[in-house]
């Protein structure tokens, strides 16, 4: 022992050898400079650290930020901080084929020349839809940047006030409009707006498109109206066309597996028929499929969209489009729950008694009534109706149960612990039990 502590403390590659981790060599040798920097301070202070617990955490820690599979309790379907959709098992599995293996992304197999990327998903997006001509780009707000860019860069576009929305992450509609070279024209107020006001931005200014936008995370009501689609139709021009940015809703209103909580939400399909010229929505969170922007329209349209500067930066990789097929496949097979978020969305509720059954019983805690939601936005104000585990002591869990080797996410209400069954898969019902069990 010596009167000195700061000689006791391990040297770097020493304390690195102490970590267990997978970690690169790099990464645990820089971890253990940054502990053992910490442990000095700590000294200093009067405390007697263990370093080779506190390096072994901090590595754990930094492990779980690369990646963590997490079990999805929180009844929110699309959870954002998770990840949103999960894939379906058809389209995790061709979007590793097409990641381990060359293929035609580009390619068109009987001539042996290029071809158009994504042309299989454009088409499967005609027959869902009755565009036609659709393009996939990384996200929405990528879609609403290019399309605007590619119809109205240096002209006005007008847009309702009450439409003017901002999504998580900072998302402002008029930042990206300002970034596309499109001006901004507001009309309206926050909750009306009429069709005369469209009429009059458009007798006023130079305006290269309509843009009408589907608030779909938030709701105006009271005393409010707003400007149909049909309505805003009668005023397109060829030189203005009707853009919507749907965001979420539905593909088809008329699918017959939508259940009456959504029956509510616009449909892609149903877009068009009215009118829109273009459309714009989210593969994840409108299709449960991977993250992406689909645009689809008049065959013009998309082609002067897709002959835009931006459509190269903004483009998806073979991966995403191999995803995307497998999911619009399983709607086109009229077999939604193959898709995690329909399966999820449709389970019925005498199922997640069922199952929640043998969880009360082992954990002597009751099973109540609540509601599940779309999340990321999706479908505002609209809600399912599911039973869930209530538990007392809802922030000590809440923190422990995340902690786990098999995280847990859940949610807090009233100082209790709420464990919604809905988006979980049912072979991990015995890993919730386990780990309630574990930590309480």
């Amino acid at each position: 022992m010596t009167d000195n502590p700061y000689r006791e403390l391990p040297a770097v590659d020493v304390l690195a050898d102490s970590i267990a981790s997978s970690l690169p060599r790099t990464v645990v040798v820089d971890l253990a400079r940054l502990v053992l920097e910490q442990a000095r301070n700590d000294i200093a202070a009067g405390d007697a650290p263990d370093v080779v617990t506190q390096a072994n955490s901090v590595a754990r820690a930094v492990e779980r930020s690369a990646g963590a599979g997490v079990i999805n309790a929180t009844g929110v379907l699309l959870h954002t901080n998770l990840g949103r959709a999960l894939w379906s098992k058809k389209a995790g599995e061709r979007a590793l084929e097409v990641a381990t293996w060359f293929s035609n992304v580009e390619m068109d197999l009987e001539t042996g020349q290029r071809g158009r990327r994504g042309a299989y998903v454009s088409r499967l997006l005609h027959h869902l839809t009755g565009a036609g001509d659709a393009l996939v780009v990384n996200n929405n707000a990528a879609a609403l940047l290019l399309a605007l860019a590619a119809m109205a860069r240096g002209r006005a576009v007008p847009v309702s006030r009450g439409e003017l929305i901002e999504i998580g992450g900072s998302y402002r509609l008029p930042a990206v409009m300002e970034a596309s070279g499109a001006r901004l024209v507001e009309i309206g107020t926050t909750n009306r707006t009429r069709l005369g006001d469209y009429l009059t931005a458009l007798q006023t200014h130079d305006c290269g498109a309509i843009l009408k936008v589907h608030p779909s995370n938030y709701l105006i009501a009271g005393f409010t109206e707003e400007a149909s689609l049909d309505e805003l139709a009668t005023l397109k021009t060829d030189d203005a066309p009707l853009l919507y940015d749907l965001g979420s809703g539905l593909l088809d209103e008329r699918s017959p597996w939508i259940p009456a909580w959504l029956r509510g939400e616009p449909g892609v399909r149903q877009s068009l028929e009215r009118g829109a010229d273009l459309v714009m929505f989210s593969g994840d969170k409108l299709l449960g499929g991977p993250q992406a922007g689909v645009l689809v329209g008049e065959e013009r349209l998309i082609d002067a969209v897709r002959s835009s500067p931006l459509a190269r930066a903004l483009r998806v990789d073979g991966v995403t489009y191999a995803a995307m097929a497998a999911t619009l496949e399983a709607y086109l097979s009229e077999e939604p729950t193959e898709i995690p978020f329909w399966r999820h969305a449709l389970e019925p509720t005498e199922s997640l008694e069922e199952r929640l059954a043998p969880m009360a019983s082992a954990l002597d805690s009751q099973v109540v009534w609540d509601q599940s939601v779309a999340g990321a936005g999706s479908a505002p104000g609209l809600s399912i109706p599911t039973p869930v585990l209530r538990i007392p002591g809802g922030d000590r869990l809440f923190e422990e149960l995340i902690t786990q080797d098999h995280p847990v996410l859940t949610r807090r209400e009233g100082g209790d612990l709420i464990v919604d069954l809905r988006a979980v898969e049912p072979p991990d019902d015995d890993r919730v039990v386990a780990a309630l069990e574990k930590c309480r």
